[in-house]
């Protein structure tokens, strides 16, 4: 009988978990709160650094996995540890035992609301991060006027590397994910003028730093290394950003058509709710706690269950993946070492 994986979490980590488990023999069943695979990538319009469209990729796993057990538009109602196994009841009153628990529930974004000197919510012209790659792929946003614009902002860090916020980690992401929405609508609004307001430029990747080099070569979009002060709107409705220029030593104003917010990955709370049902550790970032943060991330410190992507903490796609496979080899290893 193939050992069945319960994956709980239907985004690229546990498209790719199932993908690999099902070449490896086993039965993995994908337990999906929303209606749809794929999870925040599927809802983004391209990827960095090669601005390859996030679609394919979620079609590729999809399809590589689509021998798994899926239930979408299901949640985790509760998990009761047995002898050896878990049982897991369903909100669509299914109960499943199984031996192993494949944490895959990801991040949530902050919600750029809390952070009120921006003006999300306030303000018409101000959109976040996730609202952009929203009318990327649609083209409906009432926020944003289609017209050509004059001036385009980002704001970084956005909850993120913020004692006020609760959240002093960094989201390791928005940094290189500003570049590639900045070369987007530079690509849209070919004479706007473009501004990223950083704390720092936090651009560890493969081919991150050559992406922020074309940004200002080749698209002449301006970095202006200070904090945001203030976020008002004058008289016709365009929004005023007031900053300080650090490296320059002096104050800068612009006024802008469109204010984008770079919200940052914070824990998602249905990671919480699911790790409480078995007393799985929570990290001091809100993130579910790993066995160790170099040798043992995939692994929790519960017999059975395992960890892959974000929820653990901030990653990016790659990262995303590799800890997919290497979650799928971790079980694949315990559940043959426990058959010798």
């Amino acid at each position: 009988m193939k050992e069945i994986i319960v994956i709980i979490g239907g985004g690229i980590a546990g498209l790719e978990a199932a993908s690999n488990l099902l070449k490896l023999g086993y039965s993995p069943i994908i337990i999906e709160k929303s209606d749809h695979l794929g999870g925040h990538v599927a809802n983004w319009h391209k990827l960095f650094p090669d601005l390859t469209p996030a679609k394919d990729l979620v079609d590729e796993l999809i399809a590589s996995s689509k021998d798994a057990n899926i239930f979408l538009n299901t949640e985790v109602s509760f998990i009761n540890r047995l002898k050896d196994s878990y049982n897991i009841m369903l909100s669509n009153g299914i109960s499943i035992i199984t031996k192993y628990i494949l944490m895959t529930t990801g991040f949530r974004l902050f919600e750029a609301s809390k952070k009120e000197e921006y003006g999300y919510g306030i303000y018409n012209q101000v959109i976040t991060n996730s609202d952009l790659e929203h009318w990327f792929n649609t083209g409906q946003d009432k926020r944003i006027d289609e017209s050509p614009m004059n001036a385009i902002g980002f704001v970084h860090c956005v909850g993120s590397r913020d004692e006020k916020a609760r959240n002093s980690q960094c989201s390791k992401v928005c940094c290189i994910t500003a570049i590639k929405q900045a070369i987007e609508l530079k690509e849209k609004f070919p004479d706007a003028q473009i501004y990223c307001f950083y704390m720092d430029l936090r651009l560890f990747g493969k081919k991150f730093e050559d992406f922020y080099t074309k940004a200002q070569r080749d698209h002449g979009i301006h970095f202006i290394r200070g904090r945001v002060s203030e976020v008002g709107e004058n008289i016709e409705g365009k929004v005023i950003v007031k900053a300080e220029d650090t490296l320059a030593g002096k104050p800068i104003k612009v006024t802008l058509d469109l204010l984008v917010l770079m919200s940052g990955m914070v824990c998602n709370p249905d990671s919480s709710k699911t790790a409480s049902m078995m007393a799985l550790p929570i990290d001091s970032d809100g993130f579910l706690k790993s066995s160790d943060n170099v040798f043992h991330i995939t692994a929790s410190p519960k017999k059975g269950i395992f960890y892959a992507g974000a929820c653990t903490g901030p990653k990016t796609v790659p990262e995303t993946l590799a800890e997919a496979r290497s979650a799928v080899l971790d079980i694949h290893s315990h559940i043959t070492s426990q058959e010798k």
